[in-house]
């Protein structure tokens, strides 16, 4: 439950006035009887739930409703004078971002053009964290989750797809395992017609991302930037530092030789680093 308080003037800073005749305007009965029992207002009891102090829309919609709390209310003459907080965690909401998902709080449009004072059943918090936290954008070529779901345990490895690079894959596995990591390539599975698709996915789930640069595989270098972008930790290696593009050398990697000393090497290099991230 939730006030709904419309102001045309817009609010003040803490402090203000509201008239008192436009409480429980577009409010149901059952909510009025409860919270204006014998005719007069229950404030101590309406004060106790959140409130969206909003300014009333006109043009575009680009008054702005806060989210708060309010500490005191009593009559004086005809007005309630009311002391209040906004809520510093949540943001001021654009009206006409607002307006967008209003309905489901009960709130139809032409309630932001008037000023009133009305009380809601819906859950005001709720709503607000499934509509107000960051979207995430949505590329063409392929899909991603929304919103995303990393498995805190997953570390994925990005390679060329050649056997000789098994050796060093199944390295990346013992390694990552030995600090409760499971670590997969894109080609342990096959859940989608578009191995694209595949890629991403597998990326987009996980934790870590490794990233092979060796030979300069351009489709290594896509998944890099996809990792990059998603905001995926990366951990660059490489058998030969001149594979490392311009673009990523301030980026710290691991060098190695592809062979069973080169390998135990990487291993030890790599095992601090996931441990830390574990």
């Amino acid at each position: 439950m939730f006030n709904l308080i419309v102001k045309a003037s817009g609010w003040a800073e803490g402090f203000d006035t509201f008239p008192g005749g436009r409480v429980f305007e577009y409010t149901e009965q059952l909510l009025v009887d409860r919270f204006k029992p014998d005719g007069q207002l229950d404030l101590a009891a309406l004060i106790t739930f959140p409130t969206v102090f909003v300014q009333e829309t006109y043009g575009q919609g680009d008054q702005i409703a806060r989210i708060g709390t309010i500490i005191r209310a009593r009559m004086s003459g005809r007005d309630v004078v009311l002391e209040y907080v906004y809520d510093p965690g949540v943001p001021p909401i654009p009206n006409r971002h607002f307006q967008s998902f209003a309905a489901e709080l009960g709130i139809a449009d032409f309630q932001f053009s008037r000023t009133h004072w009305s009380v809601k059943s819906a859950d005001l918090f709720r709503s607000l964290l499934r509509n107000l936290q960051p979207r995430r954008s949505r590329p063409t070529v392929f899909q991603i989750a929304d919103p995303e779901a990393i498995e805190r345990t997953l570390v994925s490895a990005m390679m060329p797809f050649h056997p000789s690079f098994t050796p060093v894959y199944e390295t990346l596995q013992r390694t990552a395992q030995t600090v409760g990591l499971r670590c997969r390539r894109a080609d342990d599975i096959w859940e989608n017609p578009a191995v694209i698709q595949d890629v991403v996915s597998l990326i987009d789930r996980s934790r870590v991302v490794i990233c092979d640069c060796s030979t300069r595989n351009p489709n290594v270098f896509y998944e890099i930037g996809i990792a990059h972008a998603l905001g995926r930790e990366v951990i660059l290696i490489t058998q030969s530092a001149e594979d490392i593009p311009f673009d990523l050398r301030h980026l710290r990697y691991v060098q190695y030789l592809n062979n069973g000393e080169g390998l135990a090497q990487l291993a030890a290099r790599l095992l601090p680093r996931l441990e830390t991230l574990a």
